[in-house]
């Protein structure tokens, strides 16, 4: 398991894992982007922090299947 990790990251920072690098970049951004907005948004009422928080990563974590389904590996 740990093979496929440290093959995989070496693949990454050489630039051959992903397809096309902007549109996962691109895509995670805007996730984050949404997710850093909620969590921003949901403070802003006064609702306590570990709610604030929770609530936002849930979003974020249901939301990047859905940004990320044309996602593309070589």
């Amino acid at each position: 398991m740990l093979e496929i990790g440290w093959v995989s990251a070496k693949l990454f920072f050489k630039g051959k894992l992903i397809r096309d690098p902007m549109y996962f970049v691109r895509q995670t951004a805007i996730g984050s982007a949404i997710g850093l907005l909620l969590l921003i948004s949901i403070a802003w009422v006064k609702f306590p922090l570990w709610l604030s928080v929770t609530v936002s990563s849930l979003v974020t974590g249901a939301i990047m299947p859905f940004l990320l389904k044309d996602f593309k590996m070589k």
